[in-house]
């Protein structure tokens, strides 16, 4: 991690991939649909890194959320065990399928990953694994993922029944720093990631490392999960329901923000916050996982 894309360097290794994309693009008759968010990686060094952050090997199987023209998919083929491609876009999907040949360790869904059971398509699938995969629900998940579904699939792998090892993805710049934030700038995104694990940005990515070129820069963003959420909590819908009521009220005190998204008076309110030992003037984003996991044994466990 922790890794530094030059800023300086003016893509001079991406005009393969730029012309191999428009290639393909003008081959199919197809055009980027904005729609879908797409914006297809051009860069072979962001290639690299994302595939360097992902730590793989012969064992690995990889869910790819958004696979676009086969750039990276490709890559994943060529290093890890088994790829599943997930595409909703039929004609790529299609297109996958014929520029994925030369790998016979691939598949690809033509569906939505939101209506996908990562467990349930791991069972499906298992059967075809090359025998080096010995954990066939082990997986790791890897993606260029369009913007406009970013924390929809975050949220559907981390919540799983089967959770990935780790998750490699690329998402909007802005994004990935408020997932990482530490206390002072937390929000619900950052506290909804790393209660299941911990996040890191392994390199910011301009945007005209993509074509066509987005309005915004990106950044690879790592998530390597906990065998358990960070917090010891027994119930995480009453968890995360407390959360979003602690940042009901944008930038309010804890006492005011929490009384007024619980529904409760604030002397209720500040008898809790006195008892989880947090000062009822603090704001949301300064609190920490473990002083909202104590609010949460103040107010459902009855400690």
């Amino acid at each position: 991690m922790g890794m530094k894309l030059d800023y300086r360097r003016r893509c001079l290794k991406t005009e393969p991939l730029l012309a191999q994309t428009r290639a393909l693009l003008r081959h199919f008759d197809l055009r980027a649909r904005k729609s879908l968010g797409q914006h297809f990686l051009i860069d072979g060094e962001v290639l690299k890194l994302i595939t360097s952050a992902a730590e793989l090997n012969p064992t690995d199987v990889i869910m790819e959320i958004g696979s676009g023209l086969g750039v990276l998919t490709n890559e994943l083929a060529r290093q890890a065990g088994w790829v599943i491609a997930i595409e909703l876009d039929g004609k790529l999907a299609a297109i996958l399928k014929q520029t994925l040949t030369p790998f016979d360790n691939f598949t690809v869904i033509n569906e939505d990953i939101l209506g996908i059971n990562p467990a349930a398509l791991l069972q499906e699938q298992r059967a075809q694994f090359p025998s080096v995969i010995n954990s066939p629900f082990s997986y790791k998940v890897v993606a260029n993922l369009p913007y406009y579904i970013t924390s929809p699939v975050l949220r559907h792998f981390l919540e799983a029944s089967v959770k990935p090892q780790i998750m490699v993805v690329m998402v909007q710049k802005e994004v990935a720093e408020a997932i990482v934030a530490k206390p002072g700038g937390m929000s619900l995104l950052s506290i909804s990631v790393q209660f299941y694990g911990k996040p890191g940005i392994v390199s910011h990515v301009p945007a005209w490392c993509f074509y066509p070129v987005p309005e915004v820069d990106s950044a690879i963003l790592r998530v390597d999960l906990y065998p358990k959420p960070a917090v010891a909590v027994t119930d995480e819908k009453s968890f995360f329901g407390l959360v979003r009521a602690g940042f009901s009220a944008s930038r309010k005190q804890i006492v005011n923000s929490l009384a007024q998204g619980l529904k409760l008076s604030k002397a209720e309110v500040l008898s809790l916050l006195e008892k989880a030992h947090i000062v009822p003037q603090r704001r949301a984003e300064t609190l920490t996982l473990d002083e909202w996991g104590q609010l949460w044994q103040v107010i459902y466990a009855g400690e």
